[in-house]
């Protein structure tokens, strides 16, 4: 089986690789931009059906040239994502995420790829009230730019299946967190700082409830939704655990062992939910998939790995890790210009 995935080298997309080396002929096609890092994916790499290709999902030439006429299936993780650099600067979240998805279709609508599996997120549902849970068949309320990029791609993504009859899959998880998170989300930022006695920066009162599941989760509900997923369908993974963000912040520093007063309000959040909660019944139903790591566990592992991995750290924060891309292939340039 061929696989082609994009954005590959960042934080899901290289768990889902991980799981999956040495079971499918694997294409990973990142564009590398600050997201991706390589060091990601050292072990998946030596697999002789791993191969890596550069390139932008906005380039149909690039993706053509990439992508193989027998490939199986699409599994699209490539996007821009983090909703603050939205809020500075729209512009690119509807190049890469509504542009580069409508390329990834046309492209795998020539390819005749048999599926095609769209990551999408939790919150293009909007704020949910207190106790509320976003469902497959809830409206689209995106709040901020980045959500609304995704939920437009969405659209094209269920366009795609109703205009031309191709096989697709959307799935929206919730918070993800766990090991290699590119540390300006919240948990690895939080992690990295507190082990540097560091502030931990929080929005507002810090009372904006998120349900987080752990990537190993998230990624093995994924392969279930490729595999088993009914063409068409929407389905939701999450982990059952909406927490407010202070107190997860609280029960880190607890794990610690650090004080409380190494958090520090800032400004919260143009736009900010108070709540993202996915209900995913569907999902057990249909594909008997469940979250099997309990919150407290994988913190508590999360916050393991990132002792253990200083370096990896080290080497994001310092911009270090994008010298692997130069080690292992050469000019990072030269070879996206030659796809």
């Amino acid at each position: 089986m061929t696989i082609f995935v994009t954005g590959g080298a960042g934080f899901i997309g290289s768990e889902f690789i991980r799981q999956i080396v040495g079971t499918a002929r694997i294409i990973n096609f990142d564009k590398l931009t600050y997201a991706g890092n390589l060091d990601n994916l050292k072990e998946a790499a030596k697999d002789p059906d791993y191969s890596l290709a550069v390139g932008d999902v906005c380039d149909p030439q690039a993706l053509e040239a990439a992508m193989p006429e027998d490939c199986d299936a699409v599994v699209h993780f490539a996007a821009e994502s983090h909703v603050d650099r939205s809020i500075v600067g729209a512009a690119e979240f509807v190049r890469t995420n509504v542009l580069g998805t409508q390329m990834m279709l046309e492209v795998a609508r020539l390819r005749r790829v048999k599926r095609f599996l769209h990551i999408s997120t939790d919150e293009v549902g909007g704020d949910m009230p207190p106790d509320g849970w976003f469902k497959e068949c809830d409206p689209l309320e995106a709040s901020s730019p980045y959500a609304a990029s995704k939920g437009a791609a969405e659209l094209f993504v269920r366009a795609a299946a109703r205009t031309f009859g191709m096989n697709t899959l959307i799935t929206r998880t919730s918070n993800n967190y766990g090991p290699y998170q590119f540390p300006e989300k919240l948990l690895p930022l939080a992690i990295s700082n507190v082990l540097e006695d560091r502030p931990i920066p929080v929005y507002g009162d810090g009372l904006q409830v998120r349900d987080w599941v752990h990537v190993t989760d998230n990624c093995r509900a994924l392969r279930a939704v490729l595999e088993h997923g009914r063409p068409g369908e929407t389905y939701h993974i999450g982990g059952g655990n909406p927490l407010p963000n202070i107190e997860v912040l609280r029960t880190l520093l607890k794990i610690l062992g650090k004080p409380e007063s190494l958090m520090t309000r800032v400004t919260d959040r143009p736009g900010h939910d108070r709540r993202y909660a996915v209900d995913f019944t569907k999902t057990t139903r249909e594909l008997g998939w469940r979250p099997e790591i309990s919150f407290s566990d994988g913190l508590a592992q999360t916050i393991r790995w990132y002792q253990d991995n200083a370096e990896w750290v080290r080497r994001c924060r310092s911009g270090e890790y994008r010298k692997y891309y130069e080690e292992m292939y050469g000019d990072r340039e030269a070879t996206a210009k030659a796809l």
